[in-house]
């Protein structure tokens, strides 16, 4: 009887040569059943399908040999207890020695007259060639699995070396001849024919043994695929799960719209206006609005979720406006309180950070509906914080909340409003499209991809510590034409283990020493709201020269007067903070300069381009490479999803590969949209897979509980 591949839930201790004891340690690896077994894919490959004569092997090398036995060797060391055996063999034209410790019948595994393939590193040793760390395989009519082919190498932890490639090799091999020939393919036959797929036992016979590189891509273009498949056919289910929710229907004719774009002292980019209209006729709808705004920084994304927030507030309704850091609610604080002081909109800001008596009378207010749109933290998310009427939750920098802690906001909407409330969430960093259809194939996505006009390039340049007493004379230089810089360290204080600059000890270094003559001041993050305030408030009024600061500054500081960003420590930072960082200056009419300090033997390479797989430091140059580069977001978000992975999709993971064991989605692009297109027309004509049971049971294996999670991202 055929079986699905997840049906294949018999333990693996019933596969021939397993048995409890080896079931065990298979266990370790995550490997439980016969379906885990068949998914357990290498993780890399030995191509092993040539054989070197004996007498042109190559001292250093890994190669393969054929031979048989004709004689033994061994010999004793007694200082070291060990007894070192010496299997010779010969293919006519020379011989070799395989070396083995402390195996005394070893005559009897290989006797003379075995013919041999032997895959090993090869030595010369006194006129003697030797192989050692080698597989080995007796010539005989059954299937080939550790020489001689393409062999495949699996992924085993450091502490469990017991579990050796040839013992893995082995039972795969048992598994694959014992259920292959009764696996059931869930995918219809009229999508293999399409993309020229090939059928599911050959993609698994052959990812874990190919016949060779052709039936490898086939076998690999196909588990891809199925991977993608079942992606999308949870973010399609997702998507409609979504459009059956009752949301609320907004009036987009009011006048508060108009009156704040009028009042604006510069005209919006037609990208702007585009997703303006976008975002209006979602609100309009009777279905919730769920929507990603990505642009690159300085597109104009707070100006666009000022918008919604009118449409909201005029209908009634309040806004939750949630950002990840206490500095960047209150920059949105003060900037809507300034861009909307001629309109009728009261504005709260909630933050940990609040004296017991303010924090309980704005707490009031929310409650009474008084205040229409609360900018806030992760307070917003406390117990003690009740909405009236909740209508629009704003979601700014979503990448730095974690799943549940948006989903908990979203929560505390539901049942406010008479309906679900519509979502917005935005990001500075741009999504290249290929993350973009997968992670947010069920939102729909607004990009701004036009800048205002006029803003400056920013010069990037990556230097060495050794250079900085010149880069201080040019933060210098720049202060004195009535510019302000930004200086930015990785660490608040020192540590001990870590070899970091901290800002605490910098600024007063530096104000001591080299800019004694000038005004620096610290911000971080562990500072009370009313000391940042302070310091932010100055450093706009001039009265500051130099912000030496941590990564608080991210986001959300626009002063169009600071012309330098210094980073220090600049490999220790991500791609997408680089550039955010790079964001906070070039916002005026001044020439503004980024400038990256890093170790000596890191800026060297960065600007000469070379980098080789040796580089312990190999990720941060790639970064740092890319920021010097190119100030273009979108070839960022490309660069820095490529170094770093996208994250799991449907869980509460925000960093590390997908959970994806075949599929990349960077190299993927052309089956993803295949897969996207084949699940979604799936969906359209079973929207409950009633008529593809076998997709449908797959389906539920991998994805049932886990569509929450993703219906909040």
């Amino acid at each position: 009887m055929e079986k699905l591949l997840i049906e294949l839930d018999i333990p693996v201790r019933y596969v021939k040569g397993v048995g409890p004891k080896k079931a065990c340690i298979l266990k370790k690896l995550g490997i439980n059943t016969v379906c885990d077994l068949l998914q357990y894919y290498p993780r890399a490959y030995q191509d092993r399908t040539s054989t070197t004569p004996i007498f042109r092997l190559i001292s250093g090398e890994r190669q393969t040999v054929k031979g048989h036995v004709i004689g033994y060797k061994e010999n004793y060391f007694p200082r070291k207890g060990v007894r070192l055996q010496k299997v010779i063999i010969s293919d006519g034209l020379g011989k070799a020695s395989l070396l083995f410790f402390n195996q005394p019948r070893i005559s009897r595994l290989l006797p003379k007259g075995s013919e041999l393939f032997v895959t090993g590193r090869i030595r010369r040793f006194r006129r003697e060639i030797q192989i050692y760390d080698f597989d080995f395989e007796v010539v005989n009519k059954r299937m080939k699995i550790h020489t001689n082919r393409i062999v495949p190498i699996y992924p085993v932890t450091c502490d469990l070396q017991r579990v050796g490639q040839r013992m893995l090799r082995g039972i795969m091999k048992e598994a694959l001849e014992q259920y292959i020939p009764v696996l059931r393919d869930p995918l219809p036959n009229s999508i293999l024919l399409r993309y020229a797929l090939c059928d599911l036992s050959f993609a698994i016979q052959n990812i874990h043994f190919p016949l060779d590189k052709p039936s490898f891509k086939k076998a690999r273009d196909r588990l891809a695929f199925d991977e993608l498949f079942l992606l999308q056919l949870g973010i399609g289910l997702t998507k409609k799960d979504r459009r059956k929710q009752k949301g609320i229907a907004y009036r987009i004719d009011g006048n508060l719209v108009p009156r704040f774009l009028s009042s604006l002292p510069f005209s919006l980019t037609r990208a702007q206006m585009r997703v303006i209209d976008e975002i209006k006729q979602d609100m309009k709808s009777s279905y919730p609005m769920n929507r990603l705004i990505h642009g690159d920084v300085g597109s104009g994304k707070t100006i666009v979720a000022i918008c919604a927030c009118l449409i909201s507030v005029e209908n009634g309704y309040q806004v939750a406006f949630m950002a990840p850091t206490e500095v960047l609610a209150s920059q949105h604080f003060l900037a809507l309180k300034d861009l909307l002081s001629k309109l009728p909109v009261k504005i709260g800001l909630l933050i940990s950070d609040l004296k017991k008596k303010e924090r309980e009378e704005i707490l009031t207010q929310i409650e009474r509906g008084e205040i229409s749109i609360v900018i806030g933290t992760h307070a917003l998310i406390q117990e003690g914080v009740t909405f009236r009427r909740l209508g629009v939750c704003i979601i700014d920098e979503q990448h730095k909340f974690g799943v549940m802690q948006r989903g908990a906001l979203i929560e505390k909407a539901k049942g406010l409003s008479g309906g679900v409330p519509d979502i917005l969430v935005m990001t500075a960093t741009p999504i290249p499209r290929t993350l973009a259809l997968t992670i947010y194939g069920d939102l729909d996505v607004s990009c701004l991809d036009e800048l205002p006009p006029g803003r400056k390039k920013v010069l990037t340049f990556c230097r060495q510590e050794e250079d900085l007493p010149k880069i201080y004379e040019f933060l210098k230089s720049e202060i004195r034409s009535g510019r302000q810089a930004y200086i930015v360290y990785p660490a608040i204080e020192g540590h001990e283990e870590l070899d970091l600059k901290a800002a605490e000890e910098m600024v007063r270094k530096l104000q001591k020493g080299i800019f004694k003559d000038y005004k620096l001041a610290l911000l971080h993050g562990r500072m009370k709201t009313w000391e940042r305030d302070e310091i932010m408030k100055s450093f706009r009024k001039k009265e500051i020269d130099i912000l030496v600061s941590t990564t608080v500054i991210e986001v959300g500081i626009d002063l169009p007067n600071a012309t330098v960003m210094l980073i220090e420590d600049a490999h220790r930072f991500g791609l997408a903070q680089l550039h955010q960082l790079r964001g906070r200056v070039g916002r005026g009419d001044y020439r503004s300069y980024c400038i990256l300090v890093t170790k000596k033997g890191i800026s060297d390479l960065v600007n000469s381009k070379l980098i080789t797989e040796e580089d312990t430091n190999r990720k941060a140059i790639k970064r740092l490479q890319a920021i010097v580069s190119t100030a273009d977001g979108f070839q960022i978000a490309d660069r820095d999803l490529q170094i770093r992975g996208p994250g799991e999709l449907f869980g509460v993971k925000q960093h590390g590969r997908l959970r994806l064991s075949v599929a990349d989605i960077i190299k993927d692009v052309k089956l993803l949209e295949h897969a996207r297109r084949e699940a979604f027309s799936i969906l359209e004509e079973d929207p409950h897979l009633d008529k593809n049971q076998g997709l449908k049971k797959t389906f539920d294996y991998y994805f049932v509980g886990r569509l929450e999670l993703a219906a909040i991202s």
